[in-house]
């Protein structure tokens, strides 16, 4: 099997790596070497969080690198995320250091029935979370995060008439927040979909003094008990804007590490899903691992390519929410 095959089946080259191997120097040299920047996402492990040039959300990572001087950019994330990447970068090479990294939010809005979806509504204006593939931001009018989906709907004409996808938790809260009626695309993520409201009120009075801090990608039952909802970026700021020590957070697990390094002396409990399972990790951002990392680096592959024509297309709403965020300040 040749490596290209071996990246098709498996999403990865699985070489051997020497054990005795520091990761952490070599993956720096070929950063060096390659002028490439390494970009991680909240969720990912937290070796790969501490070698990163940058961490934060999707479209803070995205437009960190469209901002860098690099020729390569190594997305530590899922693959929506380097498409997007590639969507504002579209002269540097993309790479993935696990192409079957994929986003359970994402497969569940599939383009060629959200296209279909469209099509029942022609006087809708489309509105996507961020968290989408390609193909469907270029079906869209407007993109937008959970960061500033509320402020970017309300920026529109009261009478104008909106479909938001694909989450439709966060189109909900969206639409309870701006008590406009959007018309939602029944997609979710299955991290944000398994917390258990039994277990965090059983949580919450073993810890009666901590706050609950969730995601607008969470169900209506968890929201409705937290103390605090927010993008993984806004999560964070506000747990270290807190006096309080402790902190119940309903969202990928991943984020902690990055919460506990910022927050020492503060301590962070991850919210617990309805069964057994590790079902706050996402099974989608833990298939990167730091040699899978330096495997993508040394043999720039799985790399990302996208159409021309959906680039084109797809540029264009993140556009119009960049001008959007611009002119209020966001």
């Amino acid at each position: 099997m040749d490596v290209a095959e071996e990246i098709e089946i498996k999403g990865f080259a699985d070489e051997y790596i020497d054990p005795s191997l520091d990761l952490y120097q070599e993956i720096e040299k070929l950063k060096k070497e390659k002028n490439a920047v390494v970009l991680a996402h909240y969720y990912q492990e937290g070796d790969i969080q501490d070698i990163a040039d940058y961490i934060g959300d999707s479209l803070g990572l995205s437009q960190q690198a469209a901002k860098t001087d690099a020729d390569i950019i190594v997305f530590a994330g899922v693959h929506f995320m380097a498409e997007t990447a590639k969507i504002l970068s579209p002269n540097k090479k993309v790479l993935l250091p696990d192409s079957k990294a994929g986003c359970s939010l994402a497969d569940s809005c599939p383009p060629h029935l959200f296209r279909k979806f469209k099509e029942q509504y022609p006087d809708h204006l489309v509105i996507t979370y961020v968290n989408c593939t390609a193909e469907l931001k270029a079906l869209s009018d407007i993109v937008c995060t959970s960061s500033n989906a509320v402020q970017i709907v309300e920026s529109l004409p009261p009478d104008q008439k909106i479909i938001f996808g694909p989450d439709r938790n966060l189109g909900a809260w969206v639409a309870k927040k701006t008590g406009r009626d959007l018309v939602l695309w029944n997609g979710a993520c299955m991290v944000h979909e398994i917390f258990s409201r039994e277990k965090i009120t059983k949580l919450k009075e073993r810890h009666p003094g901590a706050k609950l801090l969730a995601h607008p990608e969470c169900e209506e039952t968890i929201l409705q008990m937290a103390d605090y909802i927010g993008s993984t970026t806004g999560i964070l700021k506000f747990a270290t804007s807190q006096p309080e020590k402790e902190f119940i957070v309903a969202t990928e697990s991943g984020i902690l590490h990055q919460m506990q390094k910022d927050n020492p002396d503060k301590v962070f409990i991850p919210a617990p899903p309805n069964n057994t399972c590790a079902c706050n990790d996402c099974p989608h951002m833990k298939r990167n691992t730091l040699e899978k990392l330096y495997l993508c680096l040394k043999n720039e592959r799985p790399e990302i390519t996208l159409p021309a024509d959906i680039i084109e297309k797809a540029v264009k709403p993140i556009e119009r929410m960049l001008e959007i965020s611009a002119q209020l300040g966001l």
